[in-house]
Parts: C-alpha cells; structure tokens; sequence
C-alpha cells in the first residue's frame, strides 16, 4: 500500500537553524528523506506490505516498526553535521490509529493513504512521541 505523510509548519528556533536540524522517516535503522527546518513543509512517500492475518490486517516492511497490534511509522528528527545524523527525538505515527477503513481501503489500492500533521509542537518544538488525531488527520486521496 502506498502511504504519503505530509508535515507542515516546521519548528523554526534559532537554535534548530544553527544545529542544522533535520526530519527524516525512519527505514529500519537509518533515517530517509531528510528535510531541513529551514524547508516550508515535508512530504515523504513509502510503500508498506500489508498481509491478512486471521481475519485482520497487519502492516510491514522496512518503514514499519512494533510488533503486531501496534505498528508504527517514525518520524526521526537530528542534527546533521558532516552529513552525519544524530537522532535526539521521534515522532510515532500509528496505524492503530488510522480509521480501519481507510487502512483497508489503501491496502486494496484503492487509493493512497494521507497522513497530515503539524512538525512543530505547543512549546515551538521538534514534535515527538505518539501523534495522535487531532494532531493527524488521515484521508485516502
């Protein structure tokens, strides 16, 4: 199934800038797709596997992390110097909380699933830990 997380509003301190401040999502271990807090917005596009278990659908592959009943994207953010990243915060985005039609809609390819979010927290921060609706919309576009 094909999967689009669009991150909007990125955090804008002086000190992110200085540190040269990142967000990438996350395969496996590494972190792809980094996009600069200087950038407007963020997109990143994956393909994830997603399989009938007893009824019920799991999700995997490289960009998935959890185990099943609670799978997850990242959205890592780091500081890169020498074109090295160094992780200090994620975010987990959940498939547990994706509407299940949506989910299954996305999986029979029936459209691509959409997450929307803001990448800057209350407190003008990096957002991190569980992001949950409100705070993420999902649609099927």
């Amino acid at each position: 199934m094909r999967i689009r997380i669009e991150g909007r509003d990125l955090p804008q301190s002086p000190e992110l800038r200085l540190n040269d401040v990142h967000v990438g999502v996350q395969r496996r271990a590494e972190v792809i797709g980094r996009v600069p807090v200087t950038a407007d917005h963020a997109t990143w596009e994956l393909d994830v596997a997603g399989r009938e278990v007893d009824g019920l659908l799991d999700v995997g592959g490289p960009w998935v992390h959890g185990p099943p009943g609670a799978r997850f994207l990242y959205l890592s953010w780091g500081a890169v110097r020498d074109d090295e990243f160094t992780m200090f915060r994620r975010a987990k985005l959940l498939f547990g909380d994706v509407p299940g039609e949506l989910l299954r809609a996305a999986f029979e390819e029936r459209g691509v699933l959409v997450g929307r979010l803001g990448l800057t927290d209350e407190r003008g921060e990096p957002r991190c830990a569980r992001v949950r609706p409100p705070l993420i919309t999902w649609t099927l576009e």
